[in-house]
């Protein structure tokens, strides 16, 4: 298990795509060393990013890709994009399957949480998870978030299938200090 504390944070650049996608993959579809408790896989099929989608995310204006590393190994990752009302959305939170349980995604949402409001300039975090999802909906409102009960479909991209369906998003909020 890893020690959430040592870890360090950067910006991910396009060299580290195939990492990366591994890792997400892993984390919400498992991955050769199994299913880990954050994976999606009895709801959706089909890989969750490729390295084109990867790219497009870092080729987007106010939106970053941040890794968490330790001992210089890519552990695990967070997406943030900024908008121009003060909301920060986050996404694709992902940790090594081996890693999870360890801290580390309380570390990457933290993390995120700090680059939102230095970097991003903003005064609330925003995302969505799937509804069927009860224990990462409880996860993140042990984490500060709060549910706000706005419900939006979720369509299912090129590449992945729903394995049960309809699915839907909640909207969760939290708010900077």
């Amino acid at each position: 298990m890893a020690d959430a504390k040592s870890i360090t944070f950067r910006p991910a650049v396009p060299s580290d795509a195939q990492v990366v996608a591994a890792i997400v993959n892993g984390a919400y579809r498992g991955d050769a060393t199994g299913r880990g408790w954050t994976s999606e896989a009895d709801f959706i099929a089909g890989p969750r990013i490729d390295e084109a989608g990867f790219l497009a995310l870092l080729a987007k204006d106010a939106s970053v890709v941040l890794l968490g590393l330790r001992d210089g190994d890519i552990v695990g990752c967070v997406h943030l994009e900024g908008s121009e009302d003060g909301v920060a959305f986050l996404g694709l939170l992902s940790v090594r399957v081996t890693e999870q349980g360890s801290g580390l995604g309380r570390a990457l949402v933290a993390g995120a949480e700090d680059y939102a409001r230095r970097e991003l300039g903003a005064r609330v975090i925003a995302m969505y998870v799937l509804t069927v999802r009860r224990e990462l909906l409880a996860w993140y409102e042990r984490r500060g978030y709060r549910r706000t009960g706005d419900i939006v479909p979720f369509h299912s991209p090129p590449g992945q299938r729903f394995l049960r369906g309809p699915l839907e998003f909640e909207r969760l909020e939290k708010r900077l200090a």
